[in-house]
């Protein structure tokens, strides 16, 4: 395949995808092909100089520290839970907004076996932020590490309650469970690599500051 020589952005399929949509359409941008019904990874625009790369969320920061991205967009969860070396957090977007919360089964005293100082479990895929907020509050609690489903964990007796992302909270209601504390606010961010900002700063700022515009538009 021949090199590109213009701009990559790395994008998850999802939520993010979508509410970067309108961002991308004020920038002048308009994908030509729909992840959600495409199986193709590198999709095209109606700019030949930009394209987009479609990879897990997981992933995109991976995919812009290494420079197989120009730009990224990205949960801060992730920025946070991975680190963010290496790269510039460019833009607040201001999409794809929810909470990293603790939640437990609804009629758990969370407050109480605080105060008593009991040794809680939590089950998340969040094991570093998790970590970092409960040792601030200087509370003892085992971290189960899943990938998946986390609100099946205390309904089967794996854990105390969980670390997890929450937007409408209609999950936990569902399911039984109550968010009990905030540990921090997420929303997506632009990403660039630092060593190519640097570098090609006056051939990007373009692309970011039509990101600008549609934030200031939403």
């Amino acid at each position: 395949m021949m090199a590109f020589d213009g701009v990559t952005l790395a994008l998850s399929k999802g939520r993010i995808f979508q509410d970067t949509l309108p961002l991308l359409k004020v920038a002048g941008i308009v994908p030509q092909t729909d992840p959600e019904t495409s199986r193709q990874l590198i999709i095209g625009t109606n700019r030949p100089d930009v394209r987009l790369i479609i990879v897990r969320a997981s992933d995109v920061p991976t995919y812009v520290k290494h420079g197989a991205a120009d730009f990224g967009v990205a949960g801060r969860d992730v920025l946070l839970e991975q680190g963010s070396e290496g790269l510039y957090q460019l833009l607040d977007l201001g999409i794809a907004k929810c909470r990293l919360m603790v939640a437990v089964p609804q009629g758990f005293d969370y407050a109480a076996a605080i105060r008593r100082g009991g040794r809680l479990s939590m089950a998340t895929k969040y094991e570093n932020m998790a970590r970092s907020h409960f040792a601030k509050k200087g509370m003892h609690v085992d971290l189960i590490k899943l990938y998946g489903s986390m609100e099946l964990a205390p309904l089967t007796g794996l854990a105390d309650g969980i670390v997890d992302l929450v937007s409408s909270g209609n999950t936990l209601k569902a399911n039984h469970l109550e968010a009990v504390e905030l540990i921090d606010h997420i929303s997506a961010r632009l990403i660039v690599n630092a060593a190519a900002w640097k570098l090609g700063r006056t051939r990007l700022e373009p692309l970011v500051e039509a990101f600008r515009q549609g934030v200031k538009a939403e």
